[in-house]
């Protein structure tokens, strides 16, 4: 097994003001050749934008963009035509493909939205741009698994251009989850979104982040309530 720990503090920071950012990876200002991604997982952005503000209409092309609203809503345009609100408990995938502009804005002129802005390298290059969002019931990952990104449509998530799964887990404290992944070349990208959680003997805090690849299983003990999200990539 060969692992990797990003914790929360060793992450990259940006504060324009309008945006405070955090960084797992290298991103925009921040660069740091031994943070380049994990596998195909190339962002993994924390981002808070304050009210009435935005990213502002930009080109995108063969990338699988996945916004996870943790706290607030965005409002997302794009060149296809979409005009969309993304609320808490939604998750918002886009493919850029041969290419789309898109603006995300927060939705509310007065409350801060924070929300997860991730990047993956498709599978397929070029592909029709694509938009897709879909409401999750939070009561449904309580103490289990809940598929929020999968490259297969009866897993129940949004559809990936890639072998990527995206599932969340709210443990209460000292319940225990395992996760088998999918594909064995595959790696496991741990994300903790609150609380505290042990992960095969490694105790993880908000905001820290567990790469893990030649593992076929984890296995995951919350220290107290927690919030998780575990990424499935595929590592070339």
């Amino acid at each position: 097994m060969k692992k990797i720990i990003h914790r929360a503090g060793s992450r990259g920071h940006a504060d324009h003001g309008w945006l405070n950012s955090y960084h797992t990876f290298s991103f925009a200002g921040y660069y740091d050749p031994e943070r380049m991604g994990f596998g195909l997982l190339r962002v993994l952005n924390d981002d808070v934008v304050k009210g009435g503000m935005g990213f502002g209409r930009h080109p995108h092309d063969n990338m699988e963009i996945i916004s996870i609203p943790l706290k607030g809503a965005l409002a997302h345009k794009d060149s296809t035509g979409r005009s969309e609100v993304i609320n808490t408990n939604d998750v918002q995938i886009m493919s850029a493909g041969s290419g789309i502009f898109h603006s995300e804005m927060n939705a509310s002129s007065t409350e801060d939205v924070n929300f997860l802005q991730i990047w993956v390298l498709p599978k397929k290059r070029n592909i029709e741009p694509r938009y897709e969002q879909k409401t999750f019931d939070p009561n449904a990952r309580i103490n289990q698994w809940q598929v929020v990104v999968s490259p297969d449509r009866k897993d129940g998530g949004v559809w990936i251009n890639q072998d990527a799964w995206f599932l969340l887990a709210t443990l209460e404290a000292g319940k225990s989850l395992s996760y088998r992944q999918h594909l064995p070349a595959n790696g496991i990208y741990i994300f903790v979104l609150e609380g505290e959680i042990k992960v095969n003997d490694e105790i993880l805090n908000k905001r820290d982040g567990l790469g893990l690849n030649d593992v076929e299983e984890i296995n995951l003990t919350a220290g107290k309530n927690t919030s998780v999200l575990v990424m499935e990539i595929p590592m070339n």
